[in-house]
């Protein structure tokens, strides 16, 4: 008996590539004209697209409500569906294309730590490692290096994390730093006393690090949780150099506007915490080529830190 082998015909039912593109373009900016200026069309382009979309959908994406662009509810649900699958569809080309050079390795980075140390020092890294492409996506908390789709993630914590393996980079030594003009009272900062009578800056993330700071330094009756509040080191950093008051800033961030003079350190005293910067792999990055020269890179760039 002859046996015949039946293949369902797969019939797709999508727009074109380029209205969702467009859309997604004019829903990003909520403008047309910036759309157009983006996707290198007209901006008669875009609406053509744009209603191309709507009648192929047959619901409306757009308002236009006191000459300002809104998103429909419709059109709000249909962007968050699609953007996720263009972003997939970007990704797997881009590794299509590099896969020969080395390939794109994703990498979740905490922004302070992204901004002040690793972007720095990326020239070196491609002068090295060409081949590698980097993917650098800043997270204010720990990403989920899974469910995101990340190859090596910057932590900070107590290296305690399931489902990962992590690799301890960098103890965070916190430093009271100051701008050199800085004149709480209209005195220089001679001693941990002339500190309390300025303005404490704080990271909303660390909250009790200047309780710990005026403990090891013995002084009693001060609020250590009043000044203001920024959310990133980085924040705290660009304040202390605006001479808004006194910051205390991981040693490993500052190392610039230390050399620079931009921030000083009147102590020499360290506050040492209990937390540190990780380097985090998933389970299966682990052994790739690219996720092992990104490791031995940064393990070596920070040791010649220490060593200089």
């Amino acid at each position: 008996m002859m046996s015949v082998k039946w293949e369902a015909e797969v019939s797709w039912h999508l727009p074109s590539l380029s209205a969702l593109r467009t859309f997604e373009a004019a829903a990003r900016h909520l403008s047309f004209t910036r759309a157009a200026e983006e996707m290198h069309l007209t901006q008669s382009a875009v609406s053509r697209h744009i209603r191309a979309l709507e009648d192929f959908l047959e619901v409306p994406l757009f308002h236009r409500i006191q000459q300002r662009l809104v998103l429909t509810p419709a059109g709000s649900a249909y962007l968050a569906d699609i953007r996720q699958h263009l972003e997939g569809l970007q990704a797997a080309t881009l590794k299509m294309l590099t896969k020969e050079a080395g390939g794109v390795l994703n990498v979740a980075t905490l922004a302070a730590f992204g901004t002040k140390w690793l972007i720095p020092r990326l020239a070196h890294f491609h002068k090295l490692h060409p081949n590698v492409l980097l993917n650098l996506v800043t997270r204010s908390g720990e990403a989920e290096l899974i469910n995101e789709k990340f190859d090596v993630g910057i932590y900070y914590g107590e290296g305690n994390w399931k489902g990962v393996v992590s690799f301890r980079i960098s103890s965070e030594d916190l430093v009271l730093v100051v701008a050199e003009n800085y004149r709480p009272n209209g005195r220089q900062i001679a001693s941990p006393h002339d500190v309390s009578s300025g303005t404490l800056l704080q990271q909303s993330k660390r909250p009790n690090i200047w309780r710990e700071w005026f403990a090891q330094a013995g002084i009693v009756g001060v609020n250590p949780w009043a000044g203001p509040r920024f959310e990133h080191f980085y924040m705290v950093i660009q304040a202390a150099i605006a001479g808004l008051g006194c910051a205390l800033l991981p040693e490993i961030l500052i190392g610039d506007e230390l050399k620079s003079g931009r921030l000083i350190a009147p102590f020499s005293a360290r506050l040492k915490t209990q937390e540190a910067y990780y380097l985090v792999l998933t389970e299966k990055a682990v052994g790739i080529d690219s996720c092992d020269i990104f490791k031995n890179w940064i393990l070596s760039e920070l040791k010649y830190d220490i060593d200089n």
